[in-house]
């Protein structure tokens, strides 16, 4: 069994080697970060859509902005789409789970905002239509996916496109870049004297 550990870290740490190495992505990163900081300096709002796991870590990412993440300073406006689970139920009943993502964007979101959208396979319906609903109203479109891009690709403005297969280790990338993200923001946003 230790050794099926050390494995698993292993595997953690050479994935993220790689994107240590990996320009594209990380210069996608730093994009992001920009565009998020321009966001919010017109009053924008970051709003983040996943499912299941991936929903997880869409409210953890937007609480780090909303709250704070390093340290005291002003709340900014950032919000995963999935936490009213009286509005998700009752679309997903009354219409179908596939758009319970793209209406409250269409609801929501406004030209300039951001949408950031998690599937570690890139095809997740609902946040694709989503992704597709923000791009009308023009938002800035960002997908967190795995190494294929799924359909995800062709319809946000930013990919990164995590380069594995392996769910697990998909989403422990998405975690770190999206924290790094959060850092980079504050930092930019409220820089301490």
């Amino acid at each position: 069994m230790v050794e099926q550990i050390k494995n698993r870290l292993r595997a953690s740490i050479d994935l993220k080697t790689s994107l240590l190495n990996n320009e594209r992505i990380l210069s996608t990163v730093e994009s992001v970060v920009n565009e998020i900081v321009n966001c919010y300096k017109i009053d924008g709002k970051v709003l983040w859509a996943g499912n299941g796991g991936s929903a997880a870590d869409s409210q953890h990412l937007a609480a780090e902005l909303s709250g704070r993440f390093y340290y005291d300073r002003p709340p900014l406006f950032s919000e995963a789409l999935h936490v009213n689970t009286s509005y998700t139920t009752a679309v997903a009943n009354d219409y179908s789970y596939d758009v319970i993502y793209s209406r409250l964007t269409q609801a929501m979101g406004r030209k300039g905002d951001v949408l950031i959208g998690l599937s570690t396979s890139g095809n997740s319906a609902n946040v694709l239509k989503a992704l597709e609903v923000a791009n009308q109203i023009g938002m800035i479109t960002v997908a967190f996916t795995g190494e294929t891009g799924g359909k995800m690709k062709d319809c946000a403005k930013y990919l990164i496109n995590i380069p594995s297969k392996d769910t697990p280790r998909i989403q422990e990338c998405h975690m770190i870049l999206g924290h790094t993200i959060c850092e980079l923001v504050e930092i930019a946003l409220f820089p301490k004297s």
